[in-house]
Protein backbone atom coordinates (compact mmCIF):
# COMPACT_ATOMS: atom_id res chain seq x y z
CA UNK A 1 0.00 0.00 0.00
CA UNK A 2 2.89 2.31 0.79
CA UNK A 3 4.34 1.81 -2.71
CA UNK A 4 0.94 2.48 -4.26
CA UNK A 5 0.63 5.69 -2.26
CA UNK A 6 4.06 6.82 -3.46
CA UNK A 7 3.16 6.05 -7.07
CA UNK A 8 -0.10 7.97 -6.74
CA UNK A 9 1.77 10.94 -5.23
CA UNK A 10 4.33 10.88 -8.06
CA UNK A 11 1.56 10.71 -10.65
CA UNK A 12 -0.18 13.66 -9.03
CA UNK A 13 3.02 15.67 -9.06
CA UNK A 14 3.60 14.85 -12.74
CA UNK A 15 0.07 15.86 -13.60
CA UNK A 16 0.48 19.06 -11.61
CA UNK A 17 3.72 19.80 -13.50
CA UNK A 18 2.07 19.18 -16.85
CA UNK A 19 -0.89 21.31 -15.81
CA UNK A 20 1.41 24.13 -14.74
CA UNK A 21 3.31 23.96 -18.03
CA UNK A 22 0.05 24.04 -19.99
CA UNK A 23 -1.15 26.98 -17.93
CA UNK A 24 2.12 28.80 -18.57
CA UNK A 25 1.69 28.27 -22.30
CA UNK A 26 -1.66 30.07 -22.11
CA UNK A 27 -0.10 33.31 -20.84
CA UNK A 28 0.33 36.08 -23.43
CA UNK A 29 2.74 38.95 -22.72
CA UNK A 30 1.92 42.31 -24.29
CA UNK A 31 3.68 45.69 -24.41
CA UNK A 32 1.28 48.59 -24.73
CA UNK A 33 0.92 52.29 -24.05
CA UNK A 34 0.28 54.19 -20.85
CA UNK A 35 -2.93 55.60 -22.34
CA UNK A 36 -4.58 52.19 -22.53
CA UNK A 37 -3.47 51.55 -18.95
CA UNK A 38 -4.37 54.94 -17.44
CA UNK A 39 -7.89 54.77 -18.82
CA UNK A 40 -8.60 51.35 -17.32
CA UNK A 41 -9.17 49.68 -20.70
CA UNK A 42 -6.61 46.89 -20.22
CA UNK A 43 -8.27 45.05 -17.31
CA UNK A 44 -11.55 45.11 -19.24
CA UNK A 45 -9.88 43.64 -22.35
CA UNK A 46 -8.02 41.07 -20.23
CA UNK A 47 -11.17 39.81 -18.55
CA UNK A 48 -13.22 39.56 -21.75
CA UNK A 49 -10.36 37.97 -23.72
CA UNK A 50 -9.74 35.34 -21.05
CA UNK A 51 -13.45 34.55 -20.83
CA UNK A 52 -13.66 33.97 -24.58
CA UNK A 53 -10.33 32.19 -25.16
CA UNK A 54 -8.96 30.96 -21.83
CA UNK A 55 -5.75 32.90 -22.49
CA UNK A 56 -4.35 35.08 -19.72
CA UNK A 57 -3.19 38.49 -20.90
CA UNK A 58 -0.39 40.26 -19.01
CA UNK A 59 1.13 43.56 -20.02
CA UNK A 60 3.78 46.21 -19.62
CA UNK A 61 2.42 49.75 -20.04
CA UNK A 62 5.14 52.01 -21.43
CA UNK A 63 5.57 54.57 -24.21
CA UNK A 64 5.21 53.22 -27.75
CA UNK A 65 8.94 53.67 -28.43
CA UNK A 66 9.77 51.50 -25.42
CA UNK A 67 7.05 49.01 -26.39
CA UNK A 68 8.61 48.60 -29.83
CA UNK A 69 12.00 48.05 -28.21
CA UNK A 70 10.51 45.35 -25.97
CA UNK A 71 9.21 43.72 -29.14
CA UNK A 72 12.61 43.90 -30.84
CA UNK A 73 14.25 42.43 -27.75
CA UNK A 74 11.80 39.50 -27.70
CA UNK A 75 10.51 40.44 -24.24
CA UNK A 76 6.85 40.29 -25.30
CA UNK A 77 4.65 38.38 -27.74
CA UNK A 78 2.36 41.13 -29.01
CA UNK A 79 2.07 44.93 -29.09
CA UNK A 80 -0.88 47.34 -28.79
CA UNK A 81 0.55 50.72 -29.79
CA UNK A 82 -0.25 54.06 -31.44
CA UNK A 83 2.57 55.43 -33.58
CA UNK A 84 1.76 54.35 -37.17
CA UNK A 85 5.01 55.54 -38.80
CA UNK A 86 7.22 53.79 -36.24
CA UNK A 87 4.99 50.69 -36.36
CA UNK A 88 5.33 50.42 -40.14
CA UNK A 89 9.11 50.72 -39.85
CA UNK A 90 9.06 48.00 -37.17
CA UNK A 91 7.09 45.65 -39.42
CA UNK A 92 9.15 46.47 -42.53
CA UNK A 93 12.30 45.57 -40.56
CA UNK A 94 10.82 42.11 -39.99
CA UNK A 95 10.08 42.42 -36.28
CA UNK A 96 6.30 42.12 -36.66
CA UNK A 97 3.88 40.10 -38.78
CA UNK A 98 1.93 43.15 -39.93
CA UNK A 99 -0.26 45.60 -38.06
CA UNK A 100 -4.00 45.42 -37.49
CA UNK A 101 -5.78 48.69 -36.86
CA UNK A 102 -8.29 48.11 -34.06
CA UNK A 103 -9.42 51.44 -32.57
CA UNK A 104 -8.80 55.16 -32.46
CA UNK A 105 -9.46 58.31 -30.53
CA UNK A 106 -7.79 61.66 -31.00
CA UNK A 107 -5.17 63.92 -29.53
CA UNK A 108 -6.14 67.24 -27.97
CA UNK A 109 -4.13 70.24 -26.82
CA UNK A 110 -4.72 71.09 -23.18
CA UNK A 111 -3.99 74.39 -21.52
CA UNK A 112 -4.97 76.69 -18.65
CA UNK A 113 -8.55 77.87 -18.79
CA UNK A 114 -7.42 81.49 -19.10
CA UNK A 115 -5.42 80.44 -22.20
CA UNK A 116 -2.48 82.89 -21.95
CA UNK A 117 -1.19 82.03 -25.46
CA UNK A 118 -4.69 82.48 -26.96
CA UNK A 119 -4.75 79.15 -28.80
CA UNK A 120 -8.40 78.21 -28.38
CA UNK A 121 -10.08 77.51 -31.70
CA UNK A 122 -6.86 77.60 -33.72
CA UNK A 123 -5.45 74.74 -35.79
CA UNK A 124 -2.79 72.74 -34.01
CA UNK A 125 -0.04 74.33 -36.14
CA UNK A 126 -1.28 77.83 -35.33
CA UNK A 127 -1.56 76.92 -31.66
CA UNK A 128 2.02 75.65 -31.38
CA UNK A 129 3.32 78.80 -33.07
CA UNK A 130 1.30 80.92 -30.63
CA UNK A 131 2.68 79.02 -27.62
CA UNK A 132 6.23 79.49 -28.89
CA UNK A 133 5.67 83.20 -29.55
CA UNK A 134 4.22 83.71 -26.06
CA UNK A 135 6.89 81.49 -24.48
CA UNK A 136 4.14 79.84 -22.45
CA UNK A 137 5.14 76.67 -20.59
CA UNK A 138 4.75 73.54 -22.71
CA UNK A 139 5.13 70.16 -21.00
CA UNK A 140 6.24 67.40 -23.37
CA UNK A 141 6.10 63.70 -22.62
CA UNK A 142 9.75 63.57 -23.73
CA UNK A 143 9.76 59.77 -23.53
CA UNK A 144 9.61 58.53 -27.15
CA UNK A 145 6.00 57.45 -26.60
CA UNK A 146 3.37 57.56 -29.33
CA UNK A 147 2.16 60.87 -27.95
CA UNK A 148 5.70 62.28 -27.91
CA UNK A 149 6.27 61.11 -31.48
CA UNK A 150 3.03 62.82 -32.52
CA UNK A 151 4.03 66.03 -30.74
CA UNK A 152 7.39 66.13 -32.55
CA UNK A 153 5.63 65.52 -35.87
CA UNK A 154 3.24 68.40 -35.15
CA UNK A 155 6.09 70.84 -34.44
CA UNK A 156 7.64 69.76 -37.75
CA UNK A 157 4.33 70.17 -39.58
CA UNK A 158 4.16 73.69 -38.16
CA UNK A 159 7.55 74.38 -39.80
CA UNK A 160 9.25 74.56 -36.42
CA UNK A 161 11.94 72.51 -34.76
CA UNK A 162 10.99 71.06 -31.39
CA UNK A 163 11.99 73.82 -28.93
CA UNK A 164 13.86 71.46 -26.64
CA UNK A 165 16.52 74.08 -25.83
CA UNK A 166 13.99 76.66 -24.70
CA UNK A 167 13.43 77.23 -20.97
CA UNK A 168 9.64 77.24 -21.39
CA UNK A 169 9.71 73.75 -22.98
CA UNK A 170 9.87 71.02 -20.34
CA UNK A 171 10.39 67.31 -21.07
CA UNK A 172 8.66 65.32 -18.34
CA UNK A 173 10.02 61.90 -19.26
CA UNK A 174 6.91 60.39 -17.69
CA UNK A 175 3.58 58.83 -18.61
CA UNK A 176 0.59 60.79 -19.85
CA UNK A 177 -1.27 61.29 -16.60
CA UNK A 178 1.88 62.46 -14.78
CA UNK A 179 2.60 64.85 -17.65
CA UNK A 180 -0.90 66.34 -17.47
CA UNK A 181 -0.51 66.83 -13.71
CA UNK A 182 2.83 68.58 -14.27
CA UNK A 183 1.28 70.84 -16.92
CA UNK A 184 -1.51 71.74 -14.49
CA UNK A 185 0.99 72.55 -11.74
CA UNK A 186 2.91 74.86 -14.08
CA UNK A 187 -0.14 76.38 -15.78
CA UNK A 188 1.23 75.06 -19.04
CA UNK A 189 0.08 73.43 -22.25
CA UNK A 190 0.44 69.78 -23.22
CA UNK A 191 -0.65 67.30 -25.86
CA UNK A 192 -2.62 64.25 -24.72
CA UNK A 193 -4.88 61.56 -26.06
CA UNK A 194 -8.51 62.39 -25.34
CA UNK A 195 -9.14 59.19 -23.39
CA UNK A 196 -6.51 60.04 -20.77
CA UNK A 197 -7.91 63.56 -20.53
CA UNK A 198 -11.36 62.14 -19.79
CA UNK A 199 -9.80 60.08 -17.00
CA UNK A 200 -8.03 63.17 -15.65
CA UNK A 201 -11.21 65.24 -15.96
CA UNK A 202 -13.22 62.64 -14.03
CA UNK A 203 -11.06 63.29 -10.95
CA UNK A 204 -12.94 66.56 -10.57
CA UNK A 205 -12.39 70.29 -11.24
CA UNK A 206 -9.54 69.94 -13.78
CA UNK A 207 -7.09 72.83 -13.96
CA UNK A 208 -6.60 72.26 -17.70
CA UNK A 209 -9.18 72.41 -20.48
CA UNK A 210 -9.28 71.14 -24.07
CA UNK A 211 -8.38 74.17 -26.19
CA UNK A 212 -7.54 72.66 -29.59
CA UNK A 213 -9.33 69.63 -31.01
CA UNK A 214 -10.82 68.18 -34.17
CA UNK A 215 -7.92 69.07 -36.46
CA UNK A 216 -7.25 66.26 -38.94
CA UNK A 217 -3.59 65.69 -37.91
CA UNK A 218 -4.76 64.86 -34.36
CA UNK A 219 -6.18 61.42 -35.22
CA UNK A 220 -4.80 58.79 -32.82
CA UNK A 221 -4.81 55.29 -34.32
CA UNK A 222 -4.09 52.15 -32.26
CA UNK A 223 -2.91 48.88 -33.80
CA UNK A 224 -1.95 45.35 -32.79
CA UNK A 225 1.35 43.86 -33.96
CA UNK A 226 2.18 40.18 -33.56
CA UNK A 227 5.90 39.63 -32.94
CA UNK A 228 7.63 37.70 -35.73
CA UNK A 229 8.77 34.26 -34.49
CA UNK A 230 11.58 34.28 -37.06
CA UNK A 231 13.14 37.10 -35.03
CA UNK A 232 11.99 35.83 -31.63
CA UNK A 233 11.92 32.05 -31.55
CA UNK A 234 10.14 31.91 -28.17
CA UNK A 235 7.35 34.30 -29.16
CA UNK A 236 3.93 32.77 -28.51
CA UNK A 237 2.70 33.56 -31.98
CA UNK A 238 -0.47 31.44 -31.78
CA UNK A 239 -1.61 33.23 -28.61
CA UNK A 240 -0.66 36.60 -30.08
CA UNK A 241 -2.63 35.88 -33.25
CA UNK A 242 -5.57 34.80 -31.10
CA UNK A 243 -5.52 38.19 -29.35
CA UNK A 244 -5.13 40.05 -32.64
CA UNK A 245 -8.07 38.18 -34.18
CA UNK A 246 -10.22 38.51 -31.07
CA UNK A 247 -9.72 42.27 -30.69
CA UNK A 248 -10.50 42.77 -34.39
CA UNK A 249 -13.57 40.52 -34.18
CA UNK A 250 -17.12 41.78 -33.52
CA UNK A 251 -16.83 40.59 -29.90
CA UNK A 252 -13.58 42.43 -29.23
CA UNK A 253 -14.72 45.53 -31.08
CA UNK A 254 -17.89 45.61 -28.98
CA UNK A 255 -15.82 45.51 -25.78
CA UNK A 256 -13.94 48.59 -27.03
CA UNK A 257 -17.17 50.35 -28.03
CA UNK A 258 -18.78 49.64 -24.65
CA UNK A 259 -15.82 50.93 -22.62
CA UNK A 260 -16.75 54.37 -21.28
CA UNK A 261 -15.88 56.82 -18.52
CA UNK A 262 -18.73 58.87 -17.06
CA UNK A 263 -20.74 57.97 -20.14
CA UNK A 264 -18.04 59.15 -22.55
CA UNK A 265 -16.64 56.75 -25.13
CA UNK A 266 -12.87 56.66 -24.80
CA UNK A 267 -11.95 54.63 -27.91
CA UNK A 268 -13.79 54.03 -31.18
CA UNK A 269 -13.39 50.55 -32.73
CA UNK A 270 -12.35 50.59 -36.39
CA UNK A 271 -11.05 47.15 -37.34
CA UNK A 272 -11.73 46.41 -40.99
CA UNK A 273 -14.40 43.78 -41.40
Amino acid sequence: MKHIAILVAVAMLLCAGIGAAQAEEKVLMMATTTSTDNTGLLPVLEQAFKKDTGIELRWLAVGTGKALELGKNCDVDVLLVHAPKAEKEFVEAGHGLGRTEVMFNDFVLLGPKNDPAKVKGKTISEALKAIAAAKSPFISRGDDSGTHKMELALWKAADMAAPDKETWYVQAGQGMMATIVMAAERSGYTLTDRATYFTYEAKGDPALAVLVEGDKPLLNQYSVIVINPEKCKNAKVDLAKAFNDWLASPKGQQVVADFKSDGKQLFTPNAKK
